[in-house]
């Protein structure tokens, strides 16, 4: 009998290009993919046109060719893919598993993350509004106020957050009428049948509410590893919002050298030299997640070349 096959993946949103941090993301997703013999997709998550730069999609796919970051089956477009997110909509409607919620943004900034299913038994429609899961019909449990939804990350260790008030009712479709990004992420992770997640520590407080939709929805739960961000001198998260450097083009043995460096894999001086298939291939001969830390705040994420 045949034993399955790990799915590892990258999904970036195409609201610019790659920077360092955003390189941690794509070589972690990868080297830990082909540490353990498997697959490894990139998936575009383009379904914010707000945010999105023009062209970025392709210049992402372009850098992670130049270091070396290679899929191995086509790339998956989000936006290909709103009528399934649709379908999976209607069915949650018709098991009354979500509802329309008319809040603005300034109540939802006053209720500090978690919402408190204010218009949960309004019966609202559809007309600008929000649509929510409603978390306590998501499970089954006979006290689901009670439960709390947690997991083993790879990284960070045991992760919990409770049901009603640590995770609270969330928007699965926006009241823009976009599909949000817990929905789409869960949806998709199934399709491409990914079974290991890394990517940044930012989205470790998501995981619990995507675990909750993978079980509203009888899906798999991938295995997560959450590497810890990357920050600037300031100790702010290396980002677009905090004018992220592009990757330079030319340097991207340095660049890959310098993220194995980051990610306390002790590369050697001499690996500096090697091609970007050696380097990479050194990464995955070597990769060891018990070196990371669960923070790594101390550890410059910067240098001229990046």
């Amino acid at each position: 009998m045949s034993q399955s096959i790990s799915v590892g993946r990258f999904a970036p949103s195409p609201t610019g290009p790659l920077h360092f941090g955003s390189l941690i993301a794509a070589l972690s997703s990868f080297i830990h993919a082909k540490y353990h013999k498997g697959k490894w997709l990139v998936r575009i998550e383009d379904i914010d046109p707000p945010r999105e730069v023009p062209g970025s999609s392709d210049r992402i796919l372009r850098q992670l060719e130049q270091h070396g970051l290679i899929w191995d089956d086509q790339v998956l477009y989000q936006s290909s893919r709103l009528d399934s997110y649709n379908q999976i909509l209607q069915s949650l409607r018709d098991h009354k598993r979500v509802y329309y919620c008319q809040c603005n943004r300034q109540r939802l900034v006053s209720l500090g993350g978690v919402y408190d299913g204010n218009c949960r038994n309004l019966a609202l429609g559809p007309q600008d509004c929000a649509l929510r899961l409603a978390v306590t019909k998501a499970l089954s449990s006979a006290e689901p106020e009670t439960v709390s939804i947690g997991f083993t990350d790879n990284i960070m260790g045991n992760f919990s957050q409770q049901l009603t008030h640590g995770i609270g009712d969330f928007v699965l479709r926006r009241r823009d009428g976009l599909i949000a990004y817990q929905l789409a992420v869960v949806i998709d992770d199934q399709y491409q049948g990914i079974t290991q997640v890394v990517r940044g520590a930012d989205l470790l407080d998501s995981t619990p509410k995507q675990i909750l939709l993978q079980q509203c929805l009888g899906y798999q739960t991938p295995e997560y590893t959450h590497i810890p961000l990357a920050v600037n001198s300031e100790g702010q998260k290396l980002s677009k919002q905090t004018f992220a450097k592009t990757l330079t083009e030319g340097h991207e043995r340095e660049n890959l050298w310098i993220a194995l460096k980051w990610l306390q894999q002790d590369p050697p001086q001499e690996l500096r030299q090697a091609t970007v298939e050696e380097i990479i291939n050194w990464g995955i001969e070597h990769w060891d997640l018990t070196s990371i830390p669960t923070s790594m705040q101390a550890v410059p994420a910067f240098s001229t070349n990046i």
